[in-house]
Formats: structure tokens, sequence, C-alpha cells
């Protein structure tokens, strides 16, 4: 003990207790009482001020961060501590750089360690050589300790033999296999997942129809090392878990997850549960016990999964997006294979175009890749899938028609399961009631407290099966039965029907196609429609040319209203359109607005007073004024040919060249047409016959 000095007892005596995990400090009491018991032997040695440092109990001592040890260092770097007290070296570290560390300082201030074989110096060569020996020691043994562990652990993975927490929806037997859960109300909850889900396609979907309709799904805690079922509204990343889990396709998986370490201020920080690739996963035994769904179904969703993961750009489909485009996240674009975006327009919105970014992104430019409209392309592609499923409709009628049974026979029995769980909870709260001493107060207040809460739980799952029945719709009657039938037979009648929803389109083209490859030159769109058998259709769709839409106004509409333009204000031909029965491109009336922005857009010019005069140019009326002759006798003579003149239309304005009524054969013609002379009687009324 000549090592000890009266410097060393002048200042403190540091005790460093530490054990590495929670399980040690339920479990390994005698350690910790060893380690305690050395600020007793701290006071045998000498020193009178013994402080006990135990901040890193279940704290492992292989490099990460330790607030204990850090502060028995800043202890010795500020001259306070004597000695450190610990009954070993790992306890103080596992690692070369700490324990060096511990002793660097300790030789600068002259302090000493003690452990339960001796008294070191690290100021002596001897002891110095012989710390560091047990450091190392300590180190190699922590790497063998793991080692053994982390191979025993993977040797019984290799069997399928290990378990550590059982998924809901499984049991653990007695002889270690894992087994479906025999309570039917959970097995029921998890089967509705993934019913559900088959026909959403998307887990936000299957989440709202969960949420909306007030089914509970089952959740495991722990309480004394036993699992506590307890029923809640699901949450997005409860769905997520279940639906990717390969417990629940009947595989064992182990090694999904991996430990990382970085550094982070100097220390050794280990992040655990970064996701593996499949393909680096320890162990997957396919079919190692009995699943909610098969192996194939497990892959199908975790597709599926994958393509509705919208941030991940264009690598993926994307999940179903609002709007009127049908083919948004199919396209792919055939000169960059980049996938194409959309666009809407218009006073409602609705007008959608599909176009790619690829030239922009990538190299800067302005011009975007290749673009066209949606109304063509999605006609084409629907009329498409529709003639490939046509064969299949009605089936896909009758399979509705299960559906819709099928989903109302889930709810009812989610809710008829839960009301029967809470009369069995009621039951037993009656019979720990009746099983007390009504005498003992204490316990029979709580038990009866218990019992009446049970009683409420029943009464309110039973309105609420009273009034899903009250609300439930009715079954199918066989005249919509039959309308179902009759639309799966006819499926495109189905699909236009008004009340089929653009999202219901959507889905259909999305489970037949994978992707659709667009290239566009100067007259045509050449697409590839990949479809999800693997087969491949190759289909031309001629492009919009300036001025070609669905709103085009029609080419004889179009020539009248260039002739009407010369004789006619814009209101007087709005008057003749209309009464001729002519529309507009989108089938509208004609109104003096309409027709000047249709003159202004094909750079017609308006219509000046005067300018029929100018081309020498006389209407009927003026014609008649000229010749002095009725209008009738003007009809007449256009009739017989006698003069020339046009007219753009029935019912239009007719056109007299001016020099047409000064011919001489004209006048003698007009001379024929005449009556006698009126008589002069004033009350004498002439009679025209027009």
């Amino acid at each position: 003990m000549s090592k000890i000095g009266p410097e060393h007892l002048a200042r403190r005596a540091y005790v460093y207790v530490r054990q590495s995990t929670v399980d040690q400090l339920r479990t390994n009491h005698e350690s910790r009482r060893r380690q305690y018991a050395l600020a007793d032997r701290a006071r045998t040695l000498g020193w009178s001020d013994v402080v006990v440092i135990d901040d890193d109990l279940g704290v492992s001592a292989a490099g990460v961060a330790r607030p204990g040890f850090e502060r028995l260092l800043a202890a010795i770097c500020s001259g306070d501590v004597g000695a450190v007290l610990c009954i070993e070296a790992s306890r103080l570290a596992r690692n070369g750089r700490d324990w060096h560390t511990l002793l660097e300082f300790c030789a600068l201030v002259g302090s000493i360690l003690v452990d339960e074989d001796g008294v070191y110096d690290p100021r002596s060569i001897n002891d110095r050589l012989l710390l560091g020996m047990k450091g190392t020691m300590s180190e190699m043994e922590l790497s063998l300790l793991r080692q053994r562990s982390v191979e025993a652990l993977k040797l019984k993975a290799s069997r399928g033999d290990l378990h550590t927490i059982v998924a809901i929806g499984f049991i653990r037997s007695d002889d270690n296999r894992i087994e479906l859960d025999p309570d039917q109300r959970v097995r029921s909850a998890i089967a509705a997942v993934f019913q559900q889900f088959a026909q959403a396609g998307s887990v936000r979907q299957t989440l709202l129809w969960f949420r909306q309709e007030r089914i509970e799904l089952p959740a495991a805690s722990y309480a004394g090392g036993r699992r506590i079922v307890q029923w809640r509204l699901p949450g997005y990343n409860t769905l997520l878990h279940i639906l990717t889990n390969p417990v629940y396709a009947g595989a064992y998986a182990f090694g999904r997850t991996e430990s990382r370490s970085r550094i982070v201020q100097g220390r050794k920080q280990v992040v655990r549960g970064n996701r593996r690739l499949r393909d680096d996963w320890q162990v997957l035994i396919v079919e190692h016990h009995e699943g909610y769904i098969d192996w194939a179904t497990y892959e199908h969703n975790l597709h599926v999964i994958a393509d509705n993961t919208n941030m991940r750009g264009s690598m993926v489909r994307g999940s179903l997006r609002r709007g009127e485009a049908l083919l948004a996240g199919l396209l792919r674009c055939g000169h960059c294979a980049r996938k194409l975006h959309v666009g809407y327009s218009g006073t409602d919105g609705n007008t959608a175009r599909y176009h790619c970014k690829g030239a922009a992104i990538n190299h800067g430019s302005l011009q975007r890749c290749i673009a066209f409209g949606s109304l063509r392309v999605d006609q084409v592609i629907s009329a498409q899938v529709l003639s490939m499923l046509r064969p299949l409709g009605i089936q896909a009628a009758l399979q509705a028609i299960d559906e819709r049974a099928r989903e109302d026979q889930t709810k009812r029995q989610q809710v008829e399961l839960s009301l029967e769980q809470a009369r069995f909870e009621a039951a037993r709260a009656q019979r720990q009631f009746d099983a007390v001493d009504p005498d003992n107060r204490l316990v029979a207040n709580e038990l009866e407290r218990r019992w009446n809460e049970q009683l409420s739980q029943v009464a309110s799952k039973q309105s609420e099966l009273d009034a899903w029945d009250a609300q439930a719709s009715p079954s199918l009657t066989l005249q919509q039965k039959d309308d179902l039938l009759r639309l799966g037979s006819d499926l495109p009648l189905a699909w236009h029907d008004p009340a089929a929803s653009n999202e219901l389109r959507k889905r259909i083209v999305r489970s037949v196609i994978k992707e659709i490859v667009a290239r566009v030159d100067d007259i045509e769109i050449h697409l590839v429609i990949h479809w999800q058998g693997g087969d491949h259709t190759e289909l031309r769709v001629p492009k919009n040319r300036v001025g070609q839409h669905r709103w085009t106004t029609p080419p004889d509409v179009q020539k009248l209203i260039e002739q009407l333009a010369r004789q006619l204000s814009d209101a007087g031909i709005a008057s003749l359109l209309n009464r001729l029965g002519h529309r507009s491109g989108k089938g509208h009336t004609w109104t003096e607005m309409r027709v000047r922005s249709y003159r202004n857009d094909h750079g017609i010019a308006v219509y000046r007073e005067g300018e029929r005069e100018e081309r020498g140019e006389v209407t009927l009326e003026q014609a008649a004024k000229v010749l002095g002759v009725s209008g009738m006798t003007v009809l007449r003579m256009i009739a017989t040919g006698a003069i020339a003149a046009t007219q753009a239309c029935r019912s239009a304005p007719w056109v007299i060249v001016r020099s047409e009524l000064d011919r001489p054969e004209l006048a003698s013609y007009v001379g024929q047409t005449r009556k006698g002379p009126l008589t002069g009687d004033p009350d004498q009324i002439p009679l025209e016959l027009q």
C-alpha cells in the first residue's frame, strides 16, 4: 500500500459503478452490491471523502456516450481525484480509447487506480504496462462475448426458432412455434386489413376506411412479461407495418435491420433500425408458418405500396391523383425516359395536357421535351382497355356483387366480436365482484366500479351494433343485380356511366397497364402500352394541328361568316346564324360578342357603312327603288335570270351589282312587268301578291 501517499488521501476517492444492460440491473444484484462495497474499502484504505458515480447503470462501455464516465474524467482533470476504484477494468472501459484516455489523465494529475486485485499507479511504467494489458483483455473479452452471442443467435435464427417479440395476430406455442392467435376477433381484424387493401390499393385509403367505419385494430402492450391486447383506431404506421411485415405472409425473417456506427462529437453513436434490402436479409424462410396471406400476395402488396410512393419521383408511377387526366403517372417519355407530368388549364381547370420536363431538368432548356393534349390519348387508351376487359365484364360484375356482400359482412362481424368481448369482460368482472366478501367494502367498491364500467362498454357496443343495423344498406335487389350484370356485359356502358368516378377508371387502367411509353413526331403520337402481363401494344394517335380541336366551328359556318362579314354587322350575322340553326364550336347560340371574337381570331375585318356601295353592290330593296318596282318584282326578275344576283345562304341579303340595273334590255323587261295605271280613286288600295 506504499503507492497510496498523503497527496492521494488529501483528495477524494471516486468509486465508479456500472452495469451494461437493464436486464443486468434486474437480475445481477450481487455484482452491483460488490461495486458499491468499494466505498467501504476506500474508507478502509484511508479516504474519508468518497464519491460514488453510478450514472452509467444500464449503459454499455463499448465506446458510447456515458455521462458518469465523462463526469469522472472531468473530476480527474480538475485535480480533485486521488484514487479511482472499480472491481475490474471492464467496468471502466471496454475500448482502448476510453481506457487509455483515463490512464493518461490519471498519470498527469497523479491519481491512482484501485481494483479488487491491487493498487496501480499510471506513472509507474510497470503498472502502466499491466493496466494496458488489462484494458486489452477487457476489450478482447467484449469481442468474444459479442461474437459468441451473435453466432448463437444466427444459428437459432437459421432454423426459424428465434422469436423475440411475436407480432400481433400470432402467439408463441408451448413448443416455441408461431401460430395464429386463437382470438377470433384479432384474426378477423388482421384479415380485414388485407381484404380492404386489396380493394382500395392504397394504405391511406385503407386507413380512411377503417377510421370512417370506426373499426378498431388490436395493439400489443407488455406488462410483467405478459402481452396485453388493446383495441384502438389504427394509424398509418400501424397499417403499413401489418402490410409490409413478412410474418403475416407465413414467412420467417431475421436480420431485416442493422446497426450502424458513426462519430458524433468525438464519440461513437450507434444507430439501430436501418432497413436492409431483401437480398441482404440474414434469414428468410418462406412458408415457415400459417399466415394471413400467401407470399405472392405479400410481394404484390409491396409492389403496390412502392408504386404509390410519390416521393420517389420518376422511378414509380405514384399514387392516384385528383384531376381529369386518366393516365397520370403511367406515361413515360420515349425521348428522355422520364415520367410525364400533367398540367391543367382552362376556366374550369379540367383541360389536361401531358408534358415532359426532362430537357429543362437535364440541360436547362426552356423548351419542353414533348407535350400533347390528354383528350385523344385518353380516349384511345380507354378503348384499348375496354377491348381487353370486355370478356371479363360479367365476371367483374359478379365479383362486385360478392365484394359488396363481403364488405358489409366484415363491418358487422367486427362490431359483433367487439360486443362479445365486452360481454365476456363484464361477466368476468361480475364473477370477481361475487367472489369478494361483501363486508370488505374497500375491495368490493372497486370491483363494483369495474363491473359498472364493463356494463357501460356492453351498452355502448350494443347501441353501436343497433345503429349499424339501422343504417346498413340493404342487400342488392334482383333489379340491382340485373343492372350490374347488364353493365358487366356492356362494359363501355358502365365505363361512361355518369355514376362511375374518374378515380375508379384510373384504378381500372392501372390494374391492367404497367406503363405507356410515348414518342411524338410532327403528325402523330406513338404509344407503346406495356400491359401487366408482359404483352405490348403499339398505337398511333394523330396530333391536333393548330386550330383543330374539339371546339372548332364547322367549316360551312366559317365560310358563311366570312361572306356575311362583308354585308352585315356582327349583330346581324349572329341573328341570321341563329335563325338558320347554326351553333358555335361549343354548341352555344351566336351573339354579337361571339361573332366579334370569331372575326378577331380569324383576322376577318368588320363591316363598314358604305362598304357595299364602294364595291358597286346594292341590296334587293335598293334595286327595287332604282327600278321603281316592288321588291317582289325584283325577286321574280332574279328568279327568271333577268337580274344576276348572289345570296350567301337562305335568308341572307341579296347582292346585286349596280351596273346590272343600267342594262337597256332590263328597262323593256320592267315595262312589260308593269300593270296598268292605278285608279284615281283615293280610296283604292293596291293588292300586291308576294
